[in-house]
């Protein structure tokens, strides 16, 4: 079977339910393995205390928020480019995934401030940004439901998605061009003997999470755009012959 076949909701509804499984186990383990090494082993940081144990939900939440947003933007315009429904369908599934994320990211964001900068929220470029991409799923999510037409509705989402994707970048790099409270980036940097900034016993624990936050992303996606597909298809032949079976 060629790759491009998958493009077909029949088809990838079948390999979605064979991969699902599979995913939900390897997410388990990376979940049980991620928070015991984040809240029981890694040490508590020298200047944030046992606090920076919340950056092992913060930190992947944060990256996952973005990195939906993309994907979105990236199904969008490719079912606008070559009118492919399955694309559409993703950037619905995933919708309220993304928009759950950004909120889990605010949230401990806002818990983890408070000790360090002595308020729960403060009208920062990296926390304003973030909000504003909340409000980007909200709104795409409500344009959609506005629009009875499934077609029209995907249209009109994946416009806002590409007009929206600017706001990534802004994001990601608002520690570097305005002056901030946030942090900026630890995993990424570099220290002067050449080594990452941040320490082993705290960077294997939070790369473990970021790779279970986004196998668990995988994982409910797919549950979520097998729902979507049968949503959608529902008149067709195939959906009937798998509701009556």
């Amino acid at each position: 079977m060629r790759f491009h076949q998958y493009a077909s909701p029949k088809v990838f509804y079948d390999l979605a339910g064979r991969l699902i499984p599979w995913l939900a186990a390897v997410t388990a383990v990376l979940f049980t393995v991620g928070l015991y090494q984040g809240l029981f082993v890694a040490p508590p940081d020298y200047q944030q205390g046992e606090s920076v144990r919340i950056m092992f939900v913060h930190v992947p939440a944060a990256w996952m928020s973005m990195f939906i947003y993309v994907v979105m933007a990236t199904a969008g315009a490719i079912g606008l480019t070559w009118n492919m429904r399955l694309a559409d369908m993703a950037a619905t599934a995933a919708a309220p995934i993304g928009a759950s994320f950004t909120f889990l990211a605010l949230v401990t964001g806002s818990l983890w401030g408070k000790p360090m900068w002595g308020t729960w929220w403060a009208w920062d470029a990296r926390l304003t940004s973030e909000l504003i991409l909340l409000f980007l799923y909200l709104g795409f999510m409500a344009l959609q439901a506005a629009i009875d037409d499934p077609r029209r509705a995907s249209r009109a989402g994946a416009l806002l998605l590409l007009v929206g994707v600017v706001n990534i970048p802004v994001i990601h790099f608002s520690v570097q061009w305005w002056n901030t409270l946030h942090q900026p980036a630890s995993v990424s940097a570099i220290n002067k003997i050449g080594a990452p900034a941040i320490h082993p016993s705290l960077l294997v624990p939070l790369l473990v999470m970021a790779l279970a936050f986004t196998l668990f992303f995988v994982t409910v996606h797919l549950v979520r755009l097998r729902a979507e597909i049968l949503h959608r298809e529902r008149y067709t032949s195939w959906v009937t012959e798998k509701v009556q079976a």
